[in-house]
């Protein structure tokens, strides 16, 4: 299993030599806190650099990552949806824009999630593929109107599940393929 990696973001290769140029005179902790913070790599690029790039033992790189990785989440839970209403109450166009998204939105996969949400929510965190994760589950808890004391504790669960199966996959003991 190589221990190189990349992410493509936008047509932009982000990789593990990217992150660490960038964050090279960081504590190494929290360089890797701040990777872990980081939407598109989340756990799946901060993990496998703290082990393979940084030398950092799976405890702390699982500790580390999943405590940067949960810190978005608050902020997203918190002010996502103060954020809207207040968009909503200042222009028709954003009003219109989060009346369509939230109808289509629950219109169209209410039926799938209705009576699971939170453990839907869950699943669709600890999963560590592209378009999942602690970012992508917040704004998911938003959109389906799942209250933030329902939300964040299932959104933190399946960080720390995340956090397990990519701290196993770095180190090989489990395959994807």
């Amino acid at each position: 299993m190589s221990s190189h990696f990349s992410l493509y973001w936008w047509g932009t290769v982000l990789d593990e030599v990217t992150y660490i140029e960038f964050l090279s005179d960081l504590p190494k902790e929290l360089a890797i806190f701040l990777i872990a913070m980081i939407p598109i790599g989340e756990l799946r690029a901060a993990i496998p650099i703290a082990i393979n790039s940084y030398g950092m033992t799976v405890s702390g790189a699982y500790i580390w990552s999943v405590l940067g990785n949960i810190v978005p989440v608050l902020f997203i839970i918190f002010f996502l949806e103060r954020t809207s209403t207040y968009l909503s109450n200042k222009t028709r166009v954003f009003k219109r824009f989060f009346d369509w998204l939230f109808e289509r939105t629950r219109r169209k996969h209410s039926k799938r999630f209705g009576t699971y949400q939170e453990l839907a929510l869950l699943f669709f965190v600890a999963i560590p593929l592209p378009v999942t994760g602690a970012w992508s589950g917040s704004v998911a808890a938003f959109v389906f109107g799942i209250p933030p004391k329902k939300a964040i504790p299932f959104i933190i669960l399946g960080v720390l599940v995340s956090g397990v199966i990519v701290s196993l996959i770095t180190q090989g003991i489990i395959s994807i393929i």
